[in-house]
């Protein structure tokens, strides 16, 4: 089983037919007055954890996630628990809504996001509980603080390997909570800003976090990622192009989903980065976080033309 903690959310997509930076004036960034006139607006479900839960199902792997939400959650509920997806660990909140994340993106990729929190300001640890067995995987993903803090450590004591994901809660975090957080996982992930932050907040050299986590995985969105692991050179998996770039959001998503297929089944580092990067190019494809399908043999035609002949998965 693969435990996933993180947020249940609604996404608001929307899109700039420009770009960000041709409005931005550098010179102005204290006195920040814009507006980006959009010309699409679609909700979608979405959330860290049930984007992954969701990539994972279409790879034929079960999982649970952890996480609360609000009294609007019931059809997102229903279709999860239709593909398969363990939600015992959902607390819902009965006089609150589920979060919402508002999510603009323009012509370049570049993305400004806004998130209510909602009912993901109640954690869920330990009411709801995982109960792990031998050869079980945890993600920790951006959500509930109080969760991100417990999670990691409830897996470092029961030997779980876990991967932990800071991502957009990472200056709520703050220092501290962040370094206990990394110290003992077996991936920490973000895109190379993220990392950047991560090093800023928590004061840690990059070749101080290698101490503490065994691999570094950083994403450079289109360009690919690289993985990073002490006294080793770093190995880069490049991007797997897509049919077409629809919308970006989720890609990352997508990504660890693919990675905990590969880990999950046994695999190396390298081999389950790559399965993420194909996972991430039918995420794009579609215009929202949980819409891309493929049968198992397409997933397969396109991992083969990029990396050459794919080991069966368990």
């Amino acid at each position: 089983m693969i435990h996933l903690s993180g947020s249940l959310a609604f996404d608001r997509i929307m899109t700039f037919p420009g770009h960000f930076e041709e409005h931005i004036l550098p010179e102005k960034l204290h006195f920040l007055n814009v507006s980006f006139p959009i010309d699409r607006l679609e909700e979608k479900m979405g959330g860290t954890a049930g984007n992954i839960a969701y990539s994972l199902s279409l790879l034929k792997e079960r999982s649970a996630v952890y996480g609360s939400v609000g009294k609007d959650f019931t059809g997102y509920g229903r279709r999860l628990a239709s593909m398969g997806i363990d939600l015992s660990g959902v607390k819902v909140d009965e006089e609150d809504f589920t979060a919402c994340c508002y999510i603009m993106t323009d012509k370049s990729s570049n993305q400004i996001n806004a998130f209510s929190p909602s009912a993901m300001k109640n954690p869920v640890f330990p009411e709801k509980t995982p109960l792990l067995a031998e050869g079980d995987w945890g993600l920790v993903a951006p959500g509930n603080v109080d969760d991100m803090v417990n999670f990691p450590a409830y897996y470092r004591e029961k030997g779980i390997p876990y991967i932990f994901d800071p991502g957009q809660q990472i200056t709520v975090l703050g220092g501290e909570q962040l370094a206990s957080g990394l110290t003992g996982a077996h991936v920490l992930i973000g895109n190379d800003y993220e990392i950047q932050r991560v090093e800023n907040i928590t004061g840690l050299s990059r070749e101080e976090i290698l101490d503490r986590v065994e691999f570094l995985i950083i994403t450079f969105g289109g360009k690919g990622s690289t993985i990073l692991h002490r006294g080793v050179k770093p190995y880069d998996i490049p991007a797997v192009p897509a049919t077409t770039v629809s919308d970006p959001t989720g890609a990352g998503d997508a990504y660890r989903a693919g990675l905990l297929k590969g880990l999950h089944s046994g695999m190396g580092m390298a081999f389950s980065a790559r399965l993420g990067a194909v996972l991430a190019s039918f995420c794009v494809e579609q215009y929202g976080t949980q819409l891309h399908r493929f049968t198992m043999e397409e997933f397969r035609q396109r991992y083969e033309a990029s990396f050459g002949p794919m080991p069966m998965l368990k």
